[in-house]
């Protein structure tokens, strides 16, 4: 075997032509090494003596070996990888018991203290005896810019009914830019400054926008998420002004008066 890369002395197959005798690398002819730190190799046939081993006149360079990774492959798992990650450390930063709680009809609307567009503090429980429409929107949100305009008319329409819609922002854009996405909107209704704590407690609203229709005793009769029509929405609002106050089966068992003893 020869020491250099790819070739073979004793070959079937012509590998090599001597420049100075023409032979080839038939068998018992080929190069031979005689200075493995200097490269220089010797015909077998003439003697004669070359730098380097000479290529064959026709020979074209081997291509690379396939690496067997593919670069589209290596993209996708990339991106996988890192969703896994954010995903694993959002989850992470959020303890056990403040897991998005899931919220039907006939359910409390949890109570939470967020601050207005004015800096007010705003409670929920403050508009205990109106029907709210509690809406999570964003100035981002595409669909929230067609559906604002609808609560602006829904509220003048039925505020003297007892409704009060109430916008909460999920988004992370400062108080002047959400003051003055509200102003273009025209909005006639409080707009407070959302924290992920809520929106957790409302069961994470997973999209926007998204919108619990409160009752008068502050229990949600229905909700809707994403974009709906404005009739959709007009027909909730009914359901919450219409909705009776439950019974308290223990204040009335206190209140009732005593059957006579036989």
């Amino acid at each position: 075997m020869s020491t250099y890369p790819n070739v073979e002395l004793n070959q079937e197959k012509p590998l090599w032509t001597c420049p100075s005798c023409g032979a080839t690398s038939e068998k018992g002819v080929g190069p031979v090494a005689s200075d493995g730190s200097t490269g220089t190799v010797v015909c077998g046939a003439c003697g004669a003596k070359f730098p380097e081993f000479p290529a064959p006149p026709d020979a074209t360079p081997d291509p690379p070996p396939p690496s067997g990774r593919n670069p589209l492959v290596l993209v996708v798992v990339a991106v996988v990888v890192a969703g896994m990650l954010y995903f694993g450390f959002h989850m992470a930063r959020r303890p056990e018991s403040d897991a998005p709680s899931v919220l039907g009809k006939t359910t409390p609307a949890p109570d939470f203290t967020l601050e207005s567009l004015d800096g007010k503090s705003i409670k929920l429980s403050d508009f205990r005896g109106k029907a709210v429409l509690l809406n999570f929107w964003a100035t981002w949100c595409g669909p929230c810019k067609i559906e604002t305009p609808w609560l602006v008319q829904l509220q003048s329409e039925y505020g003297s009914q007892g409704l009060q819609v109430v916008g909460v922002a999920m988004d992370d854009s400062g108080k002047d830019e959400i003051a003055k996405f509200a102003k273009e909107m025209g909005v006639n209704y409080p707009v407070l400054l959302g924290k992920e704590a809520v929106g957790d407690e409302y069961g994470g609203v997973p999209a926007l926008p998204e919108s619990f229709f409160i009752s008068r005793d502050g229990k949600i009769v229905d909700k809707i998420i994403g974009l709906r029509g404005k009739a959709d929405i007009e027909d909730s609002i009914r359901k919450a002004l219409s909705a009776r106050p439950s019974a308290n089966p223990v204040a009335s068992a206190a209140t009732a008066p005593a059957q006579p003893q036989n």
